[in-house]
């Protein structure tokens, strides 16, 4: 699904040694240290490792922070931030500023839970852990609270997708899929309203992707929801629903052409080659023939000048963030390794402090090749 949702680029960050001569006074301390530069360097490793699974990231996210969160929080249970947080500074790289393949039934649901732990981690970090940094977040960086709001709705909005692409597989009813894709649409409307206020130079690629996605999907409502309208013999109103379905795939087309010659970060994803996207056009093309066929020949019924409005709530099928905390202090956090960390002994000339001269290269993420695009079906 890689050419389908649109990504900023992988976040990078500078080598961390945790090496503290010095500091680090006996057997329990060192081996801390050394734990934490292999599991970090691993973790690491694991972005761009295109055969890891969510397990295999989970089980090294787990043995990271179980271990780095001796330097946060203090191991005795106490509320008390650790001796060792002011001991260490992190360096990262800022990702704005600085087909679809048929998949199985079971890949697809990695997708969706996927996309709902990343909503839980994002939230989860924005309300527990941003407040506490020692260094505020700056504005428009990704770490402030319109960024990090924006990358929660679109994992929401991205994860009822796959909801959809499973409704409409197994032809759940019309009215159903509408309103999922209603929802989804305000989902994505939300994220971009969200990044308005942000830098159009950082922002405006994202902003395009959100905005096309939104009216995809809007598209989607109104030709599910003249579906509704023709079951229940409103011929004329399921007309001015799909005419206005038709509008919108013209406009979403228009704006991945838009998105795909916008400048910004990250890779551009091309939803507008999928069989997904023009499955819809001939949908909406088929449909407004058969509602048109169906007046003119049963119902004589006159086309509204304005579109339906569309006031639909999903009762199934909507996203909510995957609840998310970090794993537990590490068993090695003894209070006798604790003790071995001697702050008194730090060097004047503190090194662990990031140098200005210190680039964080860019993360190199693999080229992943577009597979025959089959469709978005779930099997």
């Amino acid at each position: 699904m890689t050419h389908w949702f649109h990504r900023n680029p992988l976040k990078a960050t500078a080598p961390v040694s945790f090496n503290y001569y010095g500091v680090a006074t006996g057997p329990s301390a060192s081996k801390i240290c050394n734990d934490l530069r292999t599991s970090r360097a691993q973790l690491l490793e694991l972005f761009t490792d295109l055969s890891c699974n969510p397990e295999v990231m989970k089980n090294a996210s787990d043995v990271y922070f179980s271990l780095l969160q001796g330097f946060i929080n203090s191991p005795d249970e106490s509320t008390k931030e650790s001796k060792l947080r002011y001991i260490q500074n992190f360096k990262w790289t800022d990702t704005l500023q600085g087909h679809v393949p048929s998949i199985t039934e079971d890949e697809a649901k990695e997708v969706h839970r996927s996309l709902k732990i990343a909503a839980g981690i994002f939230k989860h970090l924005k309300e527990s852990h941003v407040p506490k940094l020692i260094t505020p977040a700056e504005k428009g960086r990704d770490l402030e609270a319109r960024l990090i709001d924006a990358y929660i709705i679109q994992c929401q909005a991205e994860a009822q997708e796959v909801t959809i692409a499973r409704a409409i597989e197994l032809k759940h009813a019309p009215g159903l899929i509408a309103a999922l894709a209603f929802e989804t649409a305000n989902f994505y409307q939300k994220a971009d309203h969200t990044l308005s206020s942000l830098e159009p130079a950082y922002s405006a690629k994202w902003r395009k992707y959100l905005h096309l996605k939104m009216c995809f999907y809007t598209a989607y409502a109104y030709c599910y929801h003249g579906q509704t309208l023709l079951a229940g013999d409103k011929c004329g109103e399921a007309i001015r629903a799909l005419q206005e379905a038709e509008k919108l795939y013209t406009k979403a087309e228009a704006l991945c052409k838009e998105y795909g010659e916008s400048r910004g970060p990250g890779p551009s994803a091309k939803p507008s080659a999928h069989l997904f996207f023009r499955k819809l056009g001939s949908l909406v093309k088929s449909t407004l023939d058969k509602c048109q066929r169906e007046n003119g020949f049963i119902y004589f019924q006159k086309i509204p000048t304005e579109a339906p409005q569309l006031e639909l709530k999903a009762n199934y099928g909507l996203v909510e963030p995957v609840p998310f905390e970090f794993p537990p202090l590490s068993a090695q956090w003894t209070p006798e390794a604790l003790a071995a960390f001697d702050l008194t002994k730090r060097p004047k000339d503190d090194s662990t402090k990031p140098k200005p001269e210190d680039d964080v290269k860019p993360v190199k993420e693999p080229d992943i090749k577009p597979q025959k695009d089959t469709g978005c079906s779930v099997s």
